[in-house]
């Protein structure tokens, strides 16, 4: 599960990709119900990334720095929460092996979540700001937003 602050990143990205220039934090703040003074922080955390840029003055604001194709959610979620993995030695940025397993090579455990977390890796690095403005999912085919899953939760 992502954090709160990596659901408001994410979604502070995607305003900011909708724009021509550069939006106000108190304009996206009201928009998406985002507490203003945790938006701030978490646009400075963005900015101190590369992600993100301010300017001062009347028509100033947070603008992207980088394209929105060229930032994906794996990128977002890495730099806000951390690693992605949901174990610990099945992470490629954080790895650590877990106290209470024997072998890694035999481990059930991480044999299942293995393939989840290559899978969720795969998907996060694929998809862009700009896809999920677009609704297209990391394979580039149009997610309809109507349609969901039972588990799309």
């Amino acid at each position: 599960m992502i954090s709160q602050r990596a659901k408001y990143a994410l979604k502070a990205l995607l305003a900011l990709a909708r724009v021509e220039s550069s939006a106000m934090i108190g304009d996206i703040a009201k928009q998406h119900r985002i507490p203003h003074k945790f938006l701030e922080q978490i646009l400075l955390d963005l900015k101190r990334q590369g992600l993100v840029q301010s300017r001062r003055g009347r028509s100033g604001g947070y603008a992207l720095l980088r394209p929105a194709d060229q930032i994906t959610f794996g990128e977002v979620l890495r730099i806000v929460d951390g690693p992605i993995a949901p174990l610990p030695c099945l992470s490629r940025t954080a790895y650590r092996r877990c106290a209470d397993c024997h072998s890694e090579k035999s481990c059930e455990v991480r044999r299942a979540f293995s393939d989840v977390a290559e899978s969720a890796r795969l998907v996060l690095d694929q998809t862009t700001i700009a896809d999920a403005v677009a609704g297209n999912s990391a394979n580039g085919t149009r997610r309809p937003h109507a349609i969901r899953g039972r588990n799309a939760r």
